[in-house]
């Protein structure tokens, strides 16, 4: 079990936190639909990253009714 040599200040344990802070996220802009994403992320609304549709969206694809 680990235990402290000296105690820690306040200012010691407070500097050791300053770096725990949350960051607030930064959304860009999508370039094809304009809805806000995630930095270097797929477009949650319309599935493109880098001008490249990436992911095809549930009303695109042509479900065979057959097939299942």
């Amino acid at each position: 079990m680990a235990v402290q040599q000296n105690k820690v200040s306040k200012s010691r344990r407070n500097n050791r936190r300053a770096h725990d802070a949350l960051v607030a996220a930064n959304p860009n802009e999508c370039s094809n639909c304009g809805e806000l994403r995630r930095p270097h992320h797929v477009c949650p609304s319309c599935g493109h990253y880098d001008d490249k549709e990436i992911v095809a969206q549930a009303d695109e694809i042509d479900l065979d009714e057959d097939a299942a």
